[in-house]
């Protein structure tokens, strides 16, 4: 699935891959994530993606020319889930917009794991 931007010139197709590689890139700027996670469903087991293949963890939907982000992110113990996450909302949307766009609808974060930094 791609998104679309018409413009006077032409149409311009974004692959979901970018947007969720771009995405990715943007969460682990922001303070207290430490990496996007890979579930495998089967064994319910949760892994830290290494940064060339971090989109794994990230899914991207478009319906109605609206983009919705979804992560999977490792968090920093200590730091408080709910100030990570709605950073980690604003800054995707922002930047994915700026960057795509596109309009975001929805930016979903799951917490998949705590992870000691140090």
């Amino acid at each position: 699935m791609k998104g679309s931007v018409d413009t006077h010139l032409g149409n311009v197709f974004v692959d979901n891959n970018v947007i969720a590689e771009y995405a990715g890139n943007v969460a682990l700027e922001c303070y207290g994530v430490v990496g996007m996670a890979s579930i495998n469903l089967n064994e319910g087991v949760t892994s830290i993606l290494k940064r060339d293949s971090m989109a794994k963890g990230i899914t991207v939907s478009l319906e109605n020319n609206k983009l919705t982000v979804t992560l999977h992110v490792i968090v920093a113990f200590g730091v408080s889930i709910m100030a990570v996450a709605n950073n980690v909302m604003s800054e995707v949307k922002y930047n994915v917009e700026q960057f795509a766009g596109i309009d975001v609808e929805k930016v979903n974060v799951y917490i998949e794991g705590v992870s000691v930094v140090g």
